[in-house]
């Protein structure tokens, strides 16, 4: 069970916000008025407002905070998991802690302080990733390569869209797309990856980025 605790805790909260989304009232960006969730249309900050977009009370939010709390346990879980298998100090440390901050950023974004939460939730979200991806890129794991960039590429281009107010019509569905990349990531390098894999000389950030 410990062995796959990341694994069982995002299933559960993956299950859980998909289940919320049965419950919601009703409405999104496109239509007040609509009926339900909207996979392309509403955001999934939408599940956990006390209130839907229609103006009824949302009753999906208790099972959608409920979700995203066991989604960011899971994840706070393979971030600190993986960062023991990196050989810098200096790097692991930065994959860890950026990586739990924007965890507990995340979980932020669930209350009123939720635009601020969601910038620094997306910063140490993308500085830990861009660690990850530049250890990745040193070892042989090739398909593991590709879906950084992928992953990399989805989460710029959706902080593009929501700070530029650019294709925003778009956005709802780049939201989904983008941590369902990630979740897949995160499995992969929970799975994938192991300590040797990293421990090469040529795996080794340069000096004046490794101090460990």
């Amino acid at each position: 069970m410990k062995r796959h605790a990341v694994l069982i805790k995002i299933t559960i909260g993956l299950v859980s916000l998909i289940v919320a989304t049965f419950s919601y009232p009703g409405g999104s960006q496109y239509d007040k008025n609509a009926a339900g969730f909207s996979w392309q249309h509403n955001y999934l900050t939408n599940l956990f407002s006390k209130n839907a977009v229609n103006g009824l009370t949302n009753t999906a939010q208790p099972m959608a905070m409920a979700g995203m709390f066991m989604l960011c346990m899971g994840f706070i879980e393979a971030f600190i998991y993986f960062s023991k298998k990196i050989p810098s100090k200096t790097a692991s440390g930065i994959i860890k802690y950026f990586g739990v901050a924007a965890m507990v950023f995340t979980l932020l974004a669930m209350t009123p302080y939720h635009d601020i939460a969601v910038m620094l939730a997306s910063t140490c979200a993308l500085v830990s990733l861009f660690y990850i991806a530049v250890f990745l890129f040193r070892s042989k794991l090739i398909y593991m390569k590709v879906l950084s960039v992928i992953c990399l590429l989805c989460f710029y281009g959706s902080n593009y869209m929501y700070y530029t107010r650019t294709y925003l019509e778009l956005l709802p569905v780049m939201q989904k797309v983008t941590i369902l990349l990630v979740v897949v990531w995160i499995l992969g390098l929970e799975y994938f990856t192991t300590g040797p894999i990293f421990n090469h000389r040529r795996n080794r950030l340069p000096a004046k980025y490794d101090k460990g």
